[in-house]
Parts: C-alpha cells; sequence; structure tokens
C-alpha cells in the first residue's frame, strides 16, 4: 500500500517534466504545448525507502508513459537519470530519476508483469484512518510461462528503436514511452492499461528472459 501525503511540492512533478520531456529522443509531443496528466499508478518497494509511480501524461501529439522513482538522496552513478529536486513540505528535498536506471523499479516492473502483484493501493491518511484513493489507471498483466521475478540489484538502460530496454540480470525489460494507443496488444510477458477515454489495452512494458 503506498499512504500519499497531503503534501505541497515545490516545483510540482509536472512542472519537471515539462522542462525534462522535451529533450528526451522518445518524446514526439508538440512544440509548445504543456502535457497534463491523464492517470498514474504506483508499485511497492518491499523496503518502503523509494516511491515509485507512473505518469501518464499527454500533450495532443500522444501519450507518454513516464516512470519515476522518489529518493531520499542521490542515486550513485545515476546522475544522467536526474530529472531533478524538489522540496516535499513534509520529507524534504526527494531525488526524482526517469525510474529505468533505478533497480527498485526494474524489480517491482519485473514482478508485476511475472508474478501478477498488482499495482500498489494509495490511500490518503485523514483524521488517523485511511481513505483508498480510486484508481485513475487499470494495469492488467500477461504471465511469462516458467519464469519468475528474483531480486534485481542494478539497472542498465538504453534506447532501443524508440523503446528504453532494460537490461537486469537474466531478464530484458522494455518500457514503451510514446504509447500506440490503436495496436491491439498480444503476447506473453506484457503489461497493459486502460485509463478513463482509453477503454483499449494499451501496452506499455514487457519482459524476456536472456
Amino acid at each position: 500500500m503506498a499512504i500519499v501525503q497531503r503534501a505541497t511540492l515545490t516545483p510540482s512533478k509536472m512542472e519537471l517534466l515539462r522542462q525534462w520531456l522535451p529533450n528526451q529522443s522518445w518524446y514526439t509531443g508538440k512544440t509548445g504545448n504543456d502535457p497534463v496528466r491523464v492517470g498514474s499508478f504506483r508499485f511497492d518497494d518491499p523496503d518502503g525507502e523509494v516511491g515509485v509511480e507512473t505518469l501518464l501524461v499527454a500533450d495532443g501529439g500522444g501519450v507518454f508513459h513516464v516512470p519515476l522513482t522518489y529518493r531520499d538522496s542521490r542515486l550513485h552513478g545515476a546522475d544522467p537519470y536526474l530529472i531533478g529536486t524538489l522540496e516535499h513540505s513534509m520529507l524534504g528535498t526527494r531525488w526524482i530519476y526517469d525510474a529505468a536506471c533505478d533497480p527498485v523499479y526494474a524489480s517491482a516492473l519485473a514482478t508485476i508483469i511475472l508474478n501478477g502483484q498488482p499495482q500498489a493501493t494509495q490511500s490518503f491518511e485523514i483524521d488517523g484512518r485511511l481513505e483508498v484513493i480510486p484508481e485513475s489507471v487499470q494495469l492488467q498483466s500477461e504471465k511469462l510461462p516458467g519464469c519468475t521475478a528474483s531480486a534485481v540489484h542494478s539497472a542498465v538502460p538504453a534506447i532501443v528503436d524508440g523503446l528504453t530496454t532494460i537490461r537486469s540480470g537474466n531478464l530484458e525489460l522494455s518500457v514503451v514511452r510514446a504509447l500506440n494507443l490503436v495496436e491491439t496488444p498480444s503476447g506473453e510477458g506484457i503489461l497493459t492499461a486502460t485509463w478513463e477515454g482509453q477503454i483499449k489495452p494499451v501496452r506499455l512494458a514487457s519482459v524476456v528472459q536472456v
């Protein structure tokens, strides 16, 4: 479960992304259009140390898949993937990364696809009780037979044919960044999503054993 703090973020996540997205080779958005969030979801970090959130953002030129991790200190060796820092009114300074470089994200993504683990339930704490936040994105995974997720200790991303490919141990994860809203996803070892206004499943990621 992810407990979402009612906090002020300075700058906001979307303010950071509006500066960062145009510089990404996979971003095909329209110049001058401000991206807006159309949905989001979270994965659990078993250790409870790293925030793992994925935003789906649109700018009129498409919908883009932007996984992020939030850390309370720098991730060693990941400076090229640092999106920026923000001040969280309750937690202090947070380092925001393109999650493709983060082994916590790679492990969570592999687990949700291969083991069928659901996305994290998000809740606000109000007067000592938890209030569940309705999901804005619905995920579905198609398992890869005979393959289960194991501990992930590193994540090495690369851009391949417009995909962000993450090599981690014996797994290769492919993260679709510019989403294809009209194709019919098929196959094993894939993660798809639907959201308000998008009833046709959309491929977000896939995994193969190498």
